[in-house]
């Protein structure tokens, strides 16, 4: 990510606020999405360069959340689109997931192995409501479906989870 040295205008102040408040959140979540340190790096510094490119047509008609998730989001999507990530397999690793600044306990561990396996649907939906603290509705607006959707894949993932962390069949 290119170096701001002395912000000077309006523009870029507001770029290095939205970077301090949110790169570690959007580089967690880019993570869990694509199970690789350095492509969620990369994910997170599209997402900036997208953002500081696009900051002047920002309405406000969403959070500077919600809208950096949306493309953080995009961008991850797009990554794992790609021929060349379809090809590779890699195991999820708790290890390389950014640090957190709380302790995290071995149930927590299991707890996001396990969203971290769920159908990207359902991992969305848990990723942004639990651990971004967004409502049902600015998901809904965030993901471009209705609310009603966002509830119900959240009741899906916590009934596969509930499942997984008991050792039952998770196949519905």
């Amino acid at each position: 990510m290119p170096v701001v040295t002395g912000p000077d205008n309006h523009k870029d102040v507001q770029f290095v606020r939205l970077v301090a408040l949110y790169e570690r959140q959007l580089l967690r979540m880019c993570y869990v999405y694509l199970h690789d340190t350095g492509l969620a790096e990369d994910a997170v510094q599209e997402c900036f360069l997208k953002a500081y490119r696009s900051m002047d047509s920002f309405r406000g008609d969403s959070s500077e959340k919600t809208w950096l998730m949306r493309i953080a989001i995009n961008t991850c999507k797009d990554m794992r689109r790609t021929a060349w990530f379809k090809l590779r397999t890699r195991s999820v690793r708790l290890e390389d997931l950014p640090d957190t600044a709380l302790p995290v306990s071995p149930e927590d561990s299991l707890l996001t192995l396990e969203i971290m396996r769920l159908p990207q649907k359902l991992m969305e939906a848990v990723l942004l409501y639990y651990y971004q603290g967004m409502t049902v509705y600015e998901i809904a607006e965030l993901l471009g479906i209705s609310a009603p959707s966002v509830s119900t894949r959240l009741q899906k993932a916590r009934r596969r989870l509930h499942n997984a962390l008991k050792g039952e069949p998770t196949d519905e």
